[in-house]
């Protein structure tokens, strides 16, 4: 016992915390972004999902180039390209792909924000573990058994069931949320595939994935929202908010990176379950979102199935 208490005592103060403390901070900081994004989005109808994921990746662009020099938390990267691991073709063979999804799917998630309620939301994301499951088997990674297949189905029958009791269903919000949990399955999926052997951690992977998802959003941001969004940015939701909702982004990879390594696949898990009910009590409570009892029915009969898949 002293000597791990001698170990810990070489660590920095926040590697010393507690489990508890990082579950906190992620679960706090991961439901503050999605109500504030719904608060910009659709409250103060700043409707620019493509110019706040803009400066959202921006913000982490410039923010892990200065951890890079003045911390050791991007020393994986530096590591890498030491040993030439990580060179220009391995980036634009193996980065750029998976940037172009997480660019698809932080647009499309931040879309869906103008289209339906923040409760709703998280209750189709239930079904997120599932396709990640479907892209894997279709990639042979996975193997489906008949026991997984029973706890998928119990999974889509929960989703099927929250969607059928939501009063503001909206057939394309739905549709878009669908193919954003598509897309970022397929992301996950192929990160798993291209990026083995390369050992990244997620600060890493921003730091790597940020300037490509920048670099396409600036590509596509004036032709689809148009020169507009400058005015409104100022005007409707301000610079030093549109700023501080970009630190809390950044927070929120921080908190996650901390907790991936304090915790258990399970107790990242029963976190986000959590965080989901607690983000779906608060969308009622703050928000003013309506929740009918089917709906309660449906998500709690998804998240048990889910607690069981990640059991498995």
């Amino acid at each position: 016992m002293p000597a791990r208490e001698g170990v810990d005592a070489d660590l920095p103060a926040w590697k010393r915390l507690p489990a508890w403390f990082y579950i906190v901070a992620w679960i706090a900081t991961s439901s503050a972004v999605i109500l504030q994004n719904k608060y910009i989005l659709s409250d103060l109808g700043f409707k620019h999902p493509v110019a706040l994921t803009t400066i959202h990746l921006l913000f982490q662009t410039v923010a892990t180039r200065l951890l890079r020099r003045y911390t050791n938390m991007v020393d994986k990267a530096k590591e890498l390209e030491a040993t030439g691991v990580m060179n220009l073709e391995a980036f634009l063979r193996k980065i750029v792909p998976v940037g172009f999804l997480f660019s698809a799917s932080l647009v499309l998630s931040n879309w869906v924000y103008l289209r339906l309620s923040v409760s709703f939301i998280q209750m189709i994301k239930a079904f997120t573990p599932v396709s990640v499951l479907l892209v894997s088997a279709a990639f042979g990674l996975k193997e489906l058994t008949r026991k997984i297949l029973f706890i998928v189905s119990l999974i889509s029958f929960g989703v099927a069931l929250a969607s059928y009791g939501e009063l503001d269903f909206e057939i394309w919000g739905f549709l878009v949320q669908a193919l954003a949990i598509c897309i970022e399955s397929c992301r996950l999926v192929l990160v798993q595939k291209l990026l083995q052997g390369f050992g990244l951690d997620p600060i890493a992977s921003l730091y790597y994935m940020a300037p490509v998802c920048l670099a396409i959003n600036a590509v596509i941001l004036l032709p689809v929202e148009g020169f507009q969004v400058f005015e409104d940015a100022v005007t409707l939701v301000g610079i030093p908010y549109l700023f501080f909702n970009a630190c809390l982004t950044f927070a929120l990879n921080l908190a996650s990176v901390s907790l991936i390594g304090k915790a258990s696949g399970l107790v990242l898990t029963l976190a986000g379950v959590l965080k989901d009910i607690l983000l779906i009590a608060g969308s009622w409570g703050i928000l003013g979102s309506t929740i009918t009892g089917t709906q309660i029915l449906g998500y709690a009969i998804a998240l048990s199935a889910l607690v069981w898949f990640k059991q498995q």
